[in-house]
């Protein structure tokens, strides 16, 4: 299947410029990793599962022979993957590329609306759930939502017991030698081009509405940017990446799945956050990396972590939200290691990402420089671009763009990418004298307060620096005298408390212009968060819309 925005030409220049290869797949680095070091450990995960290179190879490759012969798959048919960070996980994505069989790795999170949204919009022929997870009966689900999905005839399920009679057990596939019963070259026939094939799609966190799905290329996207990340973290076959973050999503995905096979190094995956146990697995597998984003950061903070041998980790990654230059600077003294952080977006790309080599100044206040082969502009309201070190938003184009929309080429041109290549993540910007580039905060986040704008990451980072405070977020809140006003949302530190009129004469001494001011401040237990990853401003607004709503402070809607 073509992906839904291609251009030859386009492609046969990345190719010849070395940014695109023609010839790998994903799934190949698994193969060349396993007759290099068959016996080396690839694969684990916290519930105690361990897979050498070898081993997960072939699992891989019973997986996929069942796909295609067993529960006949064509080719380019659709398999959704909703199943949190496990070995599982990682095998059954990977055989999908070797089968032909386009899979998408939704987060757990999803439940019965965005499920069924996602199969009906790809036309799923299959699932793959566990039975349970975090006290959420997935099989239930799926058998509620499926009546109304014709297509979707085939539940596997990866429970070691109890699969239900209607459903496939994951662990039989695994285990059954397939490559005694069919050749395994004849698996070449079905495998993706590289360049010319949708390998696999993705969702967005669905902060906005339904998830949005995304295709993506195998050599086009992926490869290329676990090179770039290779470079940049200088990651290689001794390196362990243990994955906080989501693994369905680019903040805990991207430096596994995609990004460990082609360096060779071992990906570990935490099943489930569980605080201190979550050191303990992070020791314990002598972690170099460790892949989360900014919200599990902070939490990982309030955890003593001097009981814990934490001296192998060389850095940690971050994803999926901004990152403050306190919260960076915490971290960095605590773990005795480096913070780099990277930048893009499902939508649109991977953008760029901090190097090793970076310094603590741009550590902490940039994402980083622009990866191989990308053009950058900044651009103003009017489309202008702006001066060198001046602020607008942020448009690239190069190797490193998603394809689009799936089978939508009229919103991908219209919601993504403009008719000549250029796409947006809506990031307000300024690229430095030394080319790094600073997020200033998101376009659509900007509140505006009586025609003055305010932009919440500036707030948000003062804030996160006050020492009572573990995470904070500024959202909009309705107003009938200035259109917007801005609400504060913190999270203490245990046993602290914070009142409003703290807060204002901490930002007072920040000496902010007044009109940037929270005029609301919300003490509450966690933020929410959007697939796992990014923190739900959506969700934040409209909580604090209803309370003003039950306060008779704005009209209640009709």
């Amino acid at each position: 299947m073509q992906p839904i925005r291609f251009d030859e030409k386009l492609a046969d220049k990345y190719v010849k410029e070395g940014y695109w290869d023609p010839k790998a797949i994903l799934s190949d680095y698994w193969e060349n990793n396993a007759q290099k070091w068959p016996d080396k450990e690839a694969l684990v995960d916290s519930r105690g599962v361990r897979l050498t290179w070898q081993q997960a190879a072939q699992k891989m490759n019973r997986i996929a022979l069942a796909l295609v012969y067993e529960l006949k798959f064509n080719r380019d048919d659709r398999l959704i993957i909703q199943l949190p960070n496990m070995v599982e996980h990682i095998l059954v994505r990977t055989a999908c590329e070797k089968a032909g069989v386009i899979g998408i790795a939704i987060q757990p999170t999803f439940r019965h609306t965005e499920v069924k949204w996602i199969a009906d919009q790809i036309k799923a022929v299959g699932i793959v759930i566990p039975r349970q997870y975090r006290d959420f009966d997935f099989y239930a689900m799926v058998k509620e939502i499926q009546p109304e999905l014709p297509n979707l005839k085939q539940i596997i399920m990866v429970d070691e017991d109890g699969v239900p009679t209607d459903c496939l057990a994951f662990k039989e596939i695994m285990e059954y030698p397939y490559e005694e019963k069919y050749d395994l070259k004849e698996l070449e026939a079905r495998r993706f081009d590289p360049i010319k094939d949708v390998g696999f799609l993705y969702t967005t966190t669905g902060t906005t509405g339904m998830p949005k799905i995304i295709e993506q290329q195998i050599a086009a996207r992926e490869i290329w940017t676990a090179k770039a990340h290779i470079r940049n973290w200088e990651l290689g076959p001794e390196d362990v990446v243990v994955a906080l973050a989501p693994v369905a999503g680019a903040a805990g995905g991207t430096p596994t799945y995609v990004t460990c096979p082609v360096a060779g190094a071992k990906m570990a995956l935490e099943y489930a956050y569980r605080e201190e146990e979550t050191l303990r697995f992070i020791a314990q597998e002598r972690a170099t990396v460790i892949a989360l984003v900014p919200t599990q950061l902070a939490r990982l903070l309030q955890l003593p972590l001097a009981r814990y041998d934490l001296s192998s980790l060389r850095f940690i990654k971050t994803a999926g939200g901004a990152l403050s230059p306190t919260l960076a600077r915490e971290a960095e003294e605590k773990f005795k290691c480096p913070i780099l952080g990277t930048f893009g977006s499902q939508d649109t790309g991977s953008v760029s990402g901090v190097p090793l080599t970076a310094s603590m100044e741009q550590r902490y206040t940039t994402v980083g420089r622009l990866h191989p082969g990308l053009e950058l502009k900044v651009v103003d309201d009017e489309g202008k671009e702006v001066k060198p070190g001046e602020v607008g938003v942020l448009y690239f184009r190069g190797p490193g763009n998603a394809a689009g929309y799936w089978r939508d080429l009229e919103k991908t041109l219209t919601e993504a990418f403009d008719k000549d290549g250029w796409a947006t993540t809506g990031d307000l910007v300024t690229v430095l004298d030394d080319g790094y580039i600073r997020i200033m905060g998101r376009k659509k986040d900007i509140i505006i307060r009586g025609g003055q704008n305010i932009y919440p990451k500036e707030i948000e980072d003062y804030l996160m620096a006050h020492p009572k405070i573990t995470e904070a977020a500024v959202v909009p809140m309705p107003d009938p005298e200035m259109g917007e006003r801005a609400c504060a949302f913190v999270v203490l530190k245990k046993g602290e408390q914070f009142t409003f009129e703290e807060m204002v004469q901490y930002l007072k001494g920040k000496k902010i212009a007044m009109f940037k001011l929270p005029e609301r401040l919300e003490v509450i237990e966690s933020l929410p968060l959007a697939g796992e990853s990014k923190i739900d401003k959506k969700q934040l607004t409209k909580m604090i819309t209803e309370k003003l709503k039950a306060e008779g402070k704005i009209p209640a809607e009709d």
